[in-house]
């Protein structure tokens, strides 16, 4: 066994030790890893603000709530760790795969009624966590669809920023046609970040990956110092609490919020899911992840948020990842990144020397990595690839919720007809061993 073998199953035991003696609490808080999980938190912290910032946008909510969201998921999560732990090193936050389908809340209902659809999603949320049956959801909706999904909802935010980089400040419109020499230059500039963003994620992605986003972050500061581009703008909002009670006067559209909201909560569990699946690949300790743990601290920090407007939330799989190789041990660092975020929620004002191409080439690179997504389905065989790129296509053409339910529908009619004429099964059958599937994949889903 080598020194770094040696350290780790040393640092293993001394974790293990910890929980013994202290209880849970060694998941939220421990001294010999303070100075790391502080530092950690302050890096994923400041690359939360952008990205948030990006998400709120695309959710058509206001960057100040999104900001705030942030901050009150990342102090439920910090505290249900100390007796509830659902992962170690999560990161929560909004998501960015559930951004179109905030926005298509906002188009359909208003942003005066989304805070009610907040409180009713963490309430099926709730009854998800009470009963476990996130163990069945990956089984009902396949993880092909979800792949899918995401990457249809990834080429439509890889397409709403693309048009930010080539956006000019309203002094630099000229009569010389849409395409004049100022948006060819700011385009020019904006796919020269990108492709230099590019190489330094692939090139500290294993060690630093904050490295990229603080120079993307800083060197776009400096540019705007000298050339001419547009810049973020926020608009401050009062955050206050209030019930968040419909106001609808249409019953089919009180039907049509309840099935957005299952489909919202659905997602969001699905999504913290799969992230629990990849954290726990990448903690340093190799310690074990319990997603109804997490989906506790979910439901609670949007029940919550549903009382200032806040936004859903989970532990996102880039922030994470950006949480344990900045050096966090435990969830003491959540409680750092909702200091620093919440240092920029209080004064935003300052976030507005963000030029706008820096979060465009940002956002652009999460749709990218989101489409790319569909590439993991390539390993499950050719039905489910074909299934997810139909998916995400139809994502993408016809809206969240009706490309979701279409690409199931063809799902469960291809493997009905493939029953009913190739397996010789009669429907009753079919019905049979579809619920014992269930009840068997699903008992694999802590």
């Amino acid at each position: 066994m080598d020194s770094h073998d040696k350290k780790l199953s040393f640092e293993r035991s001394a974790v293990a030790g910890g929980e013994e003696s202290g209880g849970k609490g060694g998941a939220a808080f421990q001294a010999r890893y303070a100075s790391r999980d502080v530092a950690a938190g302050l890096v994923t912290g400041t690359v939360a603000i952008p990205l948030t910032v990006g998400i709120a946008i695309m959710s058509d909510y206001p960057i100040q709530v999104g900001l705030a969201t942030v901050v009150f998921a990342s102090l439920i999560g910090w505290l249900f760790s100390w007796f509830r732990p659902g992962n170690y090193i999560g990161s929560p936050g909004i998501a960015a795969g559930l951004a179109p389908v905030l926005a298509l809340g906002v188009a359909s209902f208003g942003i005066e009624n989304m805070a009610f659809c907040i409180f009713l999603t963490a309430i099926m949320q709730a009854i998800i966590w009470r009963f476990n049956w996130q163990r069945y959801l990956l089984v009902a909706v396949p993880i092909y669809l979800v792949e899918g999904l995401l990457a249809g909802v990834g080429l439509t935010i890889f397409l709403k920023f693309f048009s930010f980089t080539y956006a000019i400040s309203d002094t630099a419109v000229s009569t010389a046609g849409f395409w004049d020499a100022a948006r060819i230059q700011m385009l020019l500039i904006s796919v020269l970040t990108y492709v230099i963003f590019v190489a330094l994620v692939y090139r500290f992605r294993d060690t630093q990956p904050a490295i990229p986003y603080f120079v993307l972050i800083i060197s776009g500061v400096i540019f705007a110092l000298f050339v001419e581009v547009p810049m973020l703008h926020v608009e401050e909002v009062a955050l206050r609490l209030a019930a968040p009670i419909p106001q609808v006067d249409n019953i089919l559209l009180l039907v049509y919020m309840v099935l957005f909201c299952a489909m919202l909560a659905v997602i969001d569990v699905i999504e913290q899911v799969m992230s629990n699946a990849a954290i726990e690949k990448i903690d340093p300790l190799e310690r074990k992840c319990d997603s109804n743990n997490s989906l506790l601290a979910i439901w609670v920090a949007n029940l919550g948020a549903s009382f200032f407007g806040g936004m859903t939330n989970l532990d996102g799989l880039a922030k994470s990842t950006t949480n344990k190789l900045a050096g966090a041990y435990t969830k003491f660092s959540i409680l750092i990144v909702a200091i620093v975020v919440g240092l920029f929620t209080w004064q935003v004002q300052y976030l507005e020397y963000l030029p706008m191409f820096t979060l465009a080439v940002m956002m652009m690179f999460t749709g990218y990595k989101m489409i790319a997504g569909v590439l993991h389905v390539a390993h499950f065989g050719p039905y489910p690839m074909v299934l997810a790129i139909l998916c995400g296509g139809l994502v993408y053409q016809v809206g969240i919720f009706e490309g979701l339910l279409i690409a199931m529908a063809l799902h469960a009619i291809v493997h009905f007809v493939i029953y009913l004429n190739v397996g010789k099964m009669g429907t009753r059958q079919i019905l049979r061993r579809y619920i014992d599937r269930l009840k068997r994949d699903g008992g694999g889903v802590n």
